[in-house]
């Protein structure tokens, strides 16, 4: 499907300060950018953001990237993040880690309040087959790839994002124990993701199911994205594997 070009995406990219530019010179110096030592976790293909916007504003002690190949794409999240009132405060304070990732569940609807516009978040519009170039071994501790292009010509496969390539490029920018979490409709490519994570040397998968909202344990702190509501209304089963980089 073709992408519409949306003319003011550029000009818009350009004056958020929270969109990096020149991603490449803060190789292995991204803590610098969010001005602390907390660990960093990457979306990649973040679509319209809400899912890391809603991290973000949840879990101030944890930095994010979103990474978007299409500025039209990433137009939408940036507009997003920019239309938030900081002025509301966040709500449920008292509420407890509902996961072992220290991220809270979704609270915010049953507090009836909207999260503050995080502070802890930056984007980059890049290609994420430059991660390597991007981001130093160790860098980055958890990686999400949410509802990815699933290319599904056989002779495309190198670009779905869970592929063997992929994978590759993911164990050189994450520490040891580091994560991959991968949320999709599409049965086909989850099957493809399963045995490419399998057959992958560098992770080991530590949690996987076909539907994940009838799964209590793997659903337990979900955050759902546009496309995962949409999906899900419609009855559609949403597949999630979870892996770790071996030491």
């Amino acid at each position: 499907m073709r992408l519409r070009n949306i003319p003011r995406a550029g000009h818009v990219l350009d004056a958020c300060k929270e969109v990096v530019k020149n991603e490449a010179e803060y190789r292995g110096r991204w803590r610098e950018v969010f001005g602390n030592s907390n660990p960093i976790h990457i979306e990649i293909g973040m679509g319209k953001g809400q899912f890391l916007l809603t991290l973000a504003a949840r879990n101030p002690d944890i930095n994010y990237i979103g990474i978007e190949r299409y500025s039209s794409v990433l137009l939408r999240a940036v507009e997003k993040f920019q239309a938030k009132d900081g002025s509301r405060s966040v709500q449920g304070e008292a509420c407890v880690f509902a996961n072992n990732h220290g991220e809270r569940p979704d609270d915010t609807k049953a507090a009836g309040k909207e999260t503050r516009t995080p502070s802890n978040i930056r984007f980059i519009c890049m290609d994420a087959r430059n991660i390597a170039d991007v981001f130093a071994p160790g860098e980055i501790c958890r990686i999400y790839l949410n509802f990815s292009d699933p290319w599904p010509k056989a002779r495309h496969a190198s670009r779905r994002l869970t592929s063997g390539e992929f994978l590759a490029r993911y164990h050189r920018i994450l520490a040891d124990g580091g994560s991959i979490e991968f949320k999709t409709d599409n049965r086909a490519l989850f099957d493809f993701s399963v045995a490419e994570v399998q057959a992958c040397p560098f992770f080991e998968m530590d949690g996987r199911t076909f539907d994940l909202h009838r799964d209590a344990a793997m659903n337990q702190g979900n955050i759902m994205t546009e496309y995962e509501a949409k999906f899900s209304s419609l009855g559609n089963p949403i597949c999630k594997l979870t892996a770790r980089r071996k030491s």
